[in-house]
């Protein structure tokens, strides 16, 4: 492993573990060149996935710029951390479950909004606002009627005929 501060490929593991949910092993390394020590993680990996972008690209996939998302749609949010890391592996695991290698850009969108949705409104929100592109006050307010149940006029929310 390159240490991250020297780049040095001699570091040493002092201590393995695994992670909280045993979906990783967290690895403490020490670099004998500059002393440095750092955090790696090791996990599964069941099969290699490609991003099919709108434009037609295909771009390895990246569970790192997944799980930064997801970290800014929840920025600020009584969230804990371990929450979080379950959310993305759990999505990480069913994306590599599907079967297929090429998985295009808006199924993997619409699996995070679907977590995000069941963990927190306005976290959802926040993902889809950049994931749908939402570029008017208006489109904020559509997709919020949208999230509403609808309002009825009788008792328990009932329409009364």
């Amino acid at each position: 492993m390159r240490c991250p501060f020297c780049g040095d490929t001699s570091s040493q593991v002092k201590d393995s573990r695994p992670a909280e949910d045993h979906s990783a092993i967290r690895r403490r390394r020490f670099c004998p060149e500059c002393g440095a020590r750092f955090t790696t993680f090791e996990r599964v990996q069941l099969r290699e996935l490609t991003v099919l972008k709108k434009n037609g690209r295909r771009v390895p996939f990246e569970r790192d710029k997944m799980a930064h998302s997801i970290h800014v749609a929840v920025r600020k949010r009584n969230i804990e951390p371990e929450r979080i890391e379950r959310m993305v592996s759990a999505i990480v695991r069913q994306l590599e479950s599907q079967g297929e290698t090429e998985i295009a850009s808006d199924r993997i969108g619409e699996t995070v909004m679907r977590a995000l949705a069941g963990v927190d409104t306005v976290a959802y929100v926040r993902f889809a606002s950049v994931y749908r592109n939402f570029s008017e006050a208006s489109d904020f307010e559509t997709f919020a009627q949208e999230l509403r149940p609808p309002q009825g006029d009788g008792v328990d929310g009932v329409n009364e005929d």
